[in-house]
């Protein structure tokens, strides 16, 4: 019996040793600080934004770059065009009524240094998701569609953080 039970053992010590080696194989790790090529950067928001609380948040929790006052302060303007909420039709019941929807959340900015150097020209982004809708639950599907936009917001805000990451501030220098 003691053999068995060595051998056993022996086997699930080999299988979890083979999947930390797998796991670190891969490529794996956690997503930790970013780095962005600048020291100070303004962010063109109103003060009660949530867009740009959340961006805000994210660059002083994540990365070693100030957020400052004043665009005069800083090394680049991250520079929001707008944001945009829409919502579309994708499935009607026999009644004609809508029963799914498509929810998309749009995002436009660029990234300046004030003084006319542009780092990225102005783009967009953009994120969605489907929701369906059921007339017993108008409430609960109202505040699950605003979830879902804080959460496409959310994810708008990453990408557009891994975007400035990327940027060369002198790439147009010789």
């Amino acid at each position: 019996m003691v053999p068995v039970r060595t051998a056993k053992l022996a086997a699930r010590l080999a299988a979890c040793l083979l999947a930390t080696i797998g796991l670190t194989g891969c490529g794996f790790h956690l997503r930790g600080e970013q780095k962005l090529p600048f020291d100070t950067i303004f962010i063109n928001t109103p003060p009660n934004s949530p867009l740009g609380a959340t961006l805000s948040r994210q660059i002083r929790a994540g990365t070693e770059t100030r957020t400052v006052s004043q665009a005069s302060q800083a090394s680049v303007v991250l520079e929001i065009l707008g944001e945009q909420r829409d919502k579309e039709i994708l499935t009607l019941n026999a009644q004609g009524r809508a029963v799914e929807y498509k929810l998309i959340y749009r995002l436009r900015f660029r990234l300046h240094d004030g003084k006319g150097r542009e780092y990225i020209a102005p783009t967009e982004m953009r994120a969605q998701r489907d929701i369906s809708i059921n007339d017993s639950q108008v409430l609960s599907k109202e505040s699950e569609e605003s979830l879902l936009y804080r959460d496409m917001q959310t994810d708008l805000v990453q990408q557009l953080l891994r975007r400035l990451a990327a940027v060369r501030l002198n790439a147009d220098q010789s």
